[in-house]
């Protein structure tokens, strides 16, 4: 085991990837020598070469158009999209061309090797362009896998699983922990499962549920809870598509309460479909509306940060209003 940061953590796992597979190769804007905006790739262009780890032109459908023909061809693509924000001029080509490429050519050819890193939220006094959450945009999008850890020692099997992976994956970095958040991580080459949520706290009056930087929102919120006599149980959803249905469910039936948070706006936002879902499969086990702590229906604030972005105080008040109901 070795102390890493989220940051740490991803350039090990990529360092695993590339040292694992010599079809595996990591590009975007600034990546190579200068290891990235935030240097989650530095040493690797060293290490493996300019031929397998190189900065790009700055246009974000050229990047991924790049990667789905070098997935379609056999290597094994890891691309970065330099901000979450910056990922909607790819827009086409991933929800076209890399979703679909399996499907339309009746699996006799696929993208399945292809991976897109990018950082995502707020925390940062980013601003309206560097601290969106769009993962909901992806997952109206059957072919994609989407994925977000909350800590390195996630980070790193998590992304290592989505490398590998048979589909395509975004693997959305939560920027605000990348120094922040400091954990054991194994050195050696380990998996963690897409698709499975990880129940982080047992708990029986109440179910929270998130996934990325709001994990330790959560946390505290329950901290509080747990003082008022409030037993949460706390839920890190991990993937986004596809999601865990099954332990959401399971818990929810145990609790009779939900509380799902997430950065991005509320409409539309993904905690929506999640509430759906689980009032169809727990209607009769709920004791109270299922709660909802997202960010405000406008673009990302600057100077109103601290308002716009969930915390725990938000979710601490959800969790009275529904334990009260």
């Amino acid at each position: 085991m070795a102390q890493m940061n989220l940051l740490q953590a991803i350039n090990n796992a990529l360092d695993i990837a590339m040292a694992d597979n010599d079809r595996a190769l990591c590009f975007g804007e600034d990546v190579g020598h200068f290891g990235g905006v935030f240097r989650a790739t530095s040493g690797l262009q060293d290490k493996y070469g300019k031929e397998r780890c190189f900065n790009t032109p700055l246009t974000e459908q050229g990047i991924i158009g790049f990667a789905n023909g070098l997935a379609a061809q056999g290597s094994v693509p890891i691309a970065e999209i330099q901000f979450a924000d910056y990922i909607f001029p790819a827009f086409d080509q991933i929800v076209n061309e890399s979703a679909k490429f399996r499907y339309r050519s009746g699996n006799e050819f696929d993208v399945g090797n292809l991976t897109i890193r990018s950082p995502y939220g707020g925390g940062i006094a980013g601003g309206l362009y560097h601290s969106q959450s769009p993962e909901a945009y992806f997952t109206h999008t059957p072919g994609l896998k989407v994925v977000v850890p909350r800590n390195p020692y996630q980070a790193k099997g998590l992304l290592l699983a989505s490398i590998r992976d048979d589909n395509p994956v975004i693997f959305f970095e939560p920027k605000r922990l990348y120094r922040a958040s400091i954990g054991e991580v194994p050195e050696e080459d380990y998996q963690l499962p897409l698709g499975k949520a990880d129940v982080v706290t047992t708990g029986d009056d109440i179910t929270l549920l998130a996934w990325g930087a709001q994990m330790e929102i959560m946390e505290k919120a329950a901290e509080m809870a747990s003082a008022d006599g409030i037993s949460c149980e706390v839920i890190d959803l991990r993937s986004i598509l596809p999601w865990d249905v099954e332990t959401i469910a399971n818990s929810v039936m145990k609790t009779g309460r939900l509380v799902i948070s997430h950065e991005a706006p509320i409409t539309s936002g993904f905690a929506g479909e999640i509430a759906a879902t689980i009032q169809q499969e727990c209607f009769l086990h709920l004791e109270s509306p299922i709660e909802r702590v997202c960010g405000l229906d406008t673009p990302y604030p600057l100077a109103q940060e601290k308002e716009y972005i969930p915390d725990h105080l938000k979710v601490y008040e959800a969790v009275k209003r529904s334990i009260n109901y």
